[in-house]
Parts: C-alpha cells; sequence; structure tokens
C-alpha cells in the first residue's frame, strides 16, 4: 500500500509552489487511491473504514491528542468518563462497521441494554420509566394519564411510520441537488414535516408531563421540540425497536474499537495533526496542508470539522459559492451545554444509570436557551453514573457522574469565564437536594466543559455542541452536504451534515458517503 505520507521530496517542492498547487505522488509507485479524513469523531472513523472497504488507502488527521472527537475520554484520580456521547441506540450501524471489517463488534465491544432506558423526574415531583417494553409503557402512560392512553398508542403508531420513512428511506439518501429534494417532498407533505415534534405530540396526549415525555428527544441532537420538524417522531421508534445500551467500559470502548478496525485495514491514523488548509487544483481538492507545514496528497478529501469552521478557515472565500461567510453567519447553530464531570467517595445505588431532571419551565426554557440565548436562574439537567452498570469506570465503593445542562451557545453574552463555577455550584445545590444527598462532602474529582471548549476545543461555530440547529429549513438539502457544493472531491460527514447529529445520523452520514464518493478505481 502506498505510503500516507508525502515523500521529503515531495513536501520541499510544494512548498515551494504556489498555495493550492497539485501534488504529484510518485509515479513509479503503484497505488491505491489516497482519502484523507480530517477529524476521528465517529463520523471520521466510520467514513474511513467505508472508504478502506470500498479500496482506499486513508490517513486520518485527528488535531486532538486522541481519538473520538466529541466522544474522547478523561481520565483522572481512578474514574473514567465520557466526554460526550452517553447512548447507543442504533448498535446496527456499529454493527455493520464490523462486518465491513469481516469482524464480529461483540468481539470488541459489549453492549448492555439499559432496563429502563431513563427515568424522568418532574418539577411536580412525579416521574416516569422509559423503556421499550410496552406493557410497563402502557402502564406508565396510565399511571399519569389514564385519559391520553389511547392517544399515546395512536402517536406510536405515527412514530413507526415516521421511523419508516424519515430513517429507512431518507436517512441514507444524499440530498445532492434540489431534485433530490424535491423528490421526498410528497413524504414530508405526508408527515407533516411543517410542524413542529411538540405539536404533533400536542395532538395526541394532552397531560403536560406526557407532552414533555414524548417531546424531548431532539434535544438529544440539538434541537427544540417547539422548532423542530415533526419527522423527529421517529426517535421514540428508534428506541423502541433497537433498544438504549451503554458500551461496557464507556463509549470510548466504541472508538478503541473503530481504531482497532482502520488499523487492521492498513489505515495511519495520525494525532496531534492539525488541517490548516485544504490544497486545491483549480477546484478539486488535492491534498491537505497540516499546521506544521507539511502537506499529505489526496484523491479525496473528507471533513468530519465543523463545516462553518472548514469552509471559512480552509478554503478561500473566492473559491465558495454556496457556503460564502455571509451565509455561514446566517445558518443558526444549535444549543451549547455545560457538563460538570465528577466523581464521589460514596456510592448512590438508587439512581439509575440515566435520570433526566426536569425544571419547572419546559418551554419558556427552551426559549431562553435557543431563541433569547440568556443563562437562566433554572436549568434541565440529564444525569449520566454510568457506575450503576460498569464498575471498572469508578474506585472500589465509588460512582462517576456526568451531568449535562442545555445552555446558550456563544451568541449569548454568558462570560463562562466567569460563570461557569457559580453554574457548577447552583447545579451541585439542586442535586444534593434533590437526587444526592451530602453530594458536597463526597466529591473528590471534578472536571467542567463549557461552551467555551466547545469553540476552542472542538472547533465548533459558537460553542455549538450539536452543530447546525436542525430545523425544518436547515435539514436535508437545506444542510451542509455530503458531497461540497463548492469544492470538488471534498465530502463531508458528522453532526452538521445530513442527516444530523447524534450517533445515528454522524453514522448514516458515512453511509450516505458511499453513494456520493468516486468510485476507487476511477482513480487508478
Amino acid at each position: 500500500m502506498m505510503t500516507t505520507l508525502v515523500s521529503k521530496s515531495l513536501v520541499e517542492s510544494a512548498t515551494e509552489s504556489p498555495p493550492g498547487a497539485l501534488l504529484h505522488t510518485p509515479a513509479k509507485i503503484e497505488r491505491k487511491p489516497h482519502a484523507v479524513v480530517i477529524g476521528s469523531g465517529f463520523g471520521g472513523l466510520a467514513a474511513a473504514i467505508r472508504l478502506g472497504a470500498k479500496g482506499y488507502s486513508v490517513t486520518v488527521l485527528e488535531r486532538l491528542d486522541q481519538p473520538g472527537g466529541r466522544a474522547s475520554v478523561f481520565r483522572q484520580e481512578g474514574f473514567t468518563f465520557d466526554a460526550g456521547p452517553t447512548i447507543v441506540t442504533a448498535p446496527f450501524l456499529f454493527e455493520e462497521l464490523w462486518a465491513l471489517c469481516g469482524r464480529t463488534m461483540s468481539d470488541d465491544v459489549a453492549l448492555k441494554p439499559m432496563l429502563p432506558f431513563y427515568r424522568l423526574m418532574f418539577a411536580d415531583g412525579t416521574s416516569m420509566d422509559c423503556s421499550g417494553d410496552d406493557e410497563k409503557m402502557r402502564a406508565e402512560v396510565t399511571r399519569l394519564s389514564v385519559a391520553d392512553l389511547d392517544g399515546y398508542e395512536r402517536f406510536l403508531k405515527r412514530c413507526t411510520k415516521t421511523y419508516q420513512i424519515g430513517f429507512e428511506k431518507l436517512g441514507d439518501h444524499p440530498f445532492s441537488s434540489i431534485m433530490d429534494m424535491i423528490r421526498v417532498i410528497p413524504d414530508m407533505a405526508m408527515l407533516r414535516a411543517d410542524r413542529s415534534l411538540y405539536n404533533l405530540v400536542s395532538a395526541y396526549v394532552s397531560d403536560p408531563r406526557l407532552r414533555i415525555a414524548l417531546s424531548f428527544h431532539p434535544l438529544f441532537i440539538g434541537g427544540n421540540p417547539f422548532t423542530v420538524s415533526s419527522i423527529y417522531a421517529l426517535v421514540l421508534h428508534l428506541e423502541r425497536i433497537h433498544g438504549v445500551h451503554y458500551a461496557m467500559g464507556g463509549t470510548g470502548q466504541l472508538v478503541k474499537g473503530l481504531v482497532s478496525l482502520l488499523q487492521g485495514q492498513g489505515a495511519d491514523l495520525r494525532l496531534n495533526a492539525q488541517v490548516d488548509e485544504i490544497l486545491l487544483n483549480g477546484n478539486k481538492a488535492c491534498g491537505v496542508r497540516l499546521a506544521s507545514g507539511e502537506m499529505i496528497a489526496a484523491d479525496v478529501v473528507v471533513s468530519n470539522a465543523c463545516p462553518a469552521w472548514v469552509y471559512r478557515n480552509m478554503i478561500p472565500e473566492n473559491k465558495r459559492r454556496k457556503w460564502t461567510n455571509r451565509k455561514l453567519d446566517r445558518t443558526r447553530q444549535s444549543m451549547s451545554v455545560f457538563v460538570w464531570y465528577f466523581g464521589t467517595k460514596r456510592r448512590y445505588d438508587d439512581v439509575l444509570h440515566h435520570t433526566i431532571l426536569l425544571g419547572p419551565r419546559y418551554r419558556e426554557l427552551l426559549n431562553d436557551i435557543f431563541k433569547d440565548k440568556i443563562l437562566a436562574d433554572d436549568f434541565s439537567l440529564y444525569l449520566h453514573r454510568p457506575s450503576a452498570s460498569d464498575a471498572s469506570v469508578a474506585p472500589e465503593g465509588c460512582d462517576a457522574f456526568y451531568v449535562l445542562a442545555p445552555v446558550p451557545n456563544l451568541q449569548g453574552d454568558t462570560d463562562w469565564s466567569e460563570m461557569a463555577e457559580p453554574f457548577r455550584q447552583r447545579i451541585e445545590a439542586f442535586l444534593t437536594k434533590n437526587l444526592l444527598p451530602e453530594l458536597g462532602e463526597n466529591i473528590v474529582t471534578s472536571k467542567m466543559m463549557t461552551p467555551l471548549d466547545f469553540r476552542d476545543r472542538l472547533l465548533s461555530q459558537d460553542g455549538a455542541a450539536f452543530g447546525v440547529e436542525p430545523i425544518l429549513t436547515q435539514s436535508a438539502w437545506f444542510r451542509p452536504h455530503n458531497q461540497s457544493e463548492d469544492v470538488e472531491n471534498l465530502f463531508l460527514v458528522g453532526a452538521s451534515t445530513h442527516p444530523g447529529a447524534g450517533l445515528p445520523g454522524v453514522l448514516s452520514s458515512a453511509r450516505v458517503l458511499e453513494k456520493v464518493l468516486p468510485h476507487a478505481s476511477s482513480f487508478v
């Protein structure tokens, strides 16, 4: 297989050439076509594996000191914390990647089903355990509002139909032209995709708690239930049929497993390798330039980085007709999140693996976050306790936690360098009062992530945690395309591309890539 690095003499000669000059791989080397993947989040790793399976030689370039992107891992004082994703809802998308490499996922990663999926704790003191067990779910709905049971069951049928169209039919369908969008308009119209998810749910159930329980899921992917399309009802069905799972050892074990697949294919993964420029020959991507000055030739370039960052910082504006700086400025970015990772010297065995604690306001809090972009006095929280299922993530007799609060992105005026610790203290006081007694005196390790980390560490525009906000006018053809509209042989995967954020979304973006990439044989 051809080396994925440009030879020293080639780098020297290219350095003397004008920026963007075509880099030639020595003709005497019989080679596979070469693909460079920028970023090693789940989208980038999945894309790299699919490229390798299609006959490409692959180099993955990661600017951080570990693979995984948002799914990186923090380890301190004997505790292991997943930095980002904690829920696996479509394991078959991972299993496909192992199968492409002739391997079995269960040999490398053990997934544990969550039963229940999570517990919702409402501000009025009531709760609801959500699961894929239809009988248990009917009992939970009946306990909260017997009058809504029939509407709930009708809503499930609607979710099934939405899943069949929105995920199975369109989830890995490329939207490269306006005709691709026009062809799906009848399906979108039938599903009333113009309605918000909350509006749809409200047509079936009346209890305010059930309306929250059936509409909050888009928050997992950076969407506001009051503005996202009702097509996101598919998430509820996705959970029901495929379950909610935890990767034993943490989500980092999935990253480790995917890296092992890449290594088995002979791919090259380079850490601490920041890409500063996508090199162009005319309007065609032909390689990348690293911050070190090193240049790497490529037949195709695949980016798993934030598209706004890529277009704004790696490609000259005079080479961009669609994604101009003005267009990027107008694109709405998702909310951000505040995450506090902490370990305790005692265990809280009555706390489930996943708990969602809802504040006293729903619509109003989401308006503060998404519309007004102010940090409110109240909050809703997602609490992750992986040590409930996995003793390996904490020392004996201890618990590992991760608590997440949706917050405005950096278009608001919150000074997180000043507000992070006071906000953490408010969350600690809330958890102490409502779920984790004597928390403060039992904390032995602590770490925070704010929107500043998403901007500075992950290069996400406005510190958005989930990329482009998933509203209807920023979905499908309206999102940054998987095949760049501006640069030939540049492809994009990840949260801001079609179909969107979340593990199923970013893994599906790599599926889409297979349908738009040139066949490897076209370069030979």
